[in-house]
């Protein structure tokens, strides 16, 4: 046997027949408050990333629920493209949107489609400028300790080493002693005497030579 469900009491069902409108009528009037689109700006770049502001086009009001927004990129010359990426929430309030992934510097022609909430639609050329690199550090070899006459140790001239006095010559002679010099004189006094002993044995002999005759 089956069972039919009891139809619910006139005063309950007059209630909850007028609720259902009312309900229906609050969310449409949110809906219609906010708006049906979204209003996307893109703002620029910071360090490579897009920037966009997300906000319902009705009021300007920030979107407080997640965005499913793609985010796409092609170069000046059509040569290069980035993405599609996704919007994620930024640091600079609430209605201001990122993405994780840089783009390279150069020219870029960004496009962003948003599917939720709510649809939109933004494109904008955005410039991503050329980041120098940082400035090598310098060495840190120590630099020589400059000479006490305030020249460069490197130029300083090592003095010539000092020179050896003279030897003294072989053909020097040595001061003359005493001794020496009265032996040479008695040298020469016996050379002389024997000279003139010779000379007169001969004027002896030649005498005796001439007498014999």
């Amino acid at each position: 046997m089956t069972t039919r469900p009891r139809p619910l009491p006139f005063p309950a069902a007059l209630g909850l027949a007028l609720l259902l409108p009312v309900q229906a009528v609050a969310l449409a009037g949110a809906a219609h408050a906010h708006g049906d689109t979204l209003k996307v700006v893109i703002t620029g770049q910071q360090a490579g990333k897009v920037t966009a502001d997300v906000t319902w086009e009705n009021d300007g009001d920030p979107v407080e629920e997640a965005v499913a927004a793609t985010v796409n990129a092609v170069s000046a010359d059509g040569s290069r493209t980035a993405g599609p990426w996704r919007l994620v929430r930024g640091t600079g309030g609430a209605a201001t949107w990122t993405t994780a992934e840089t783009l390279p510097p150069g020219t870029w022609t960004v496009t962003v489609d948003a599917g939720f909430p709510s649809l939109g639609h933004a494109q904008q050329e955005v410039a991503v400028p050329v980041v120098d690199p940082a400035p090598p550090t310098a060495s840190s070899g120590a630099s020589p300790a400059p000479s006490p006459s305030g020249a460069p140790a490197t130029a300083t001239a090592s003095a010539p080493p000092a020179s050896a006095p003279p030897a003294a010559s072989a053909a020097t002679s040595p001061d003359s002693d005493p001794d020496s010099d009265d032996a040479g004189w008695w040298t020469t006094a016996g050379v002389a005497g024997i000279a003139l002993a010779g000379a007169a044995a001969g004027i002896l002999l030649r005498r005796r030579r001439l007498r014999r005759l």
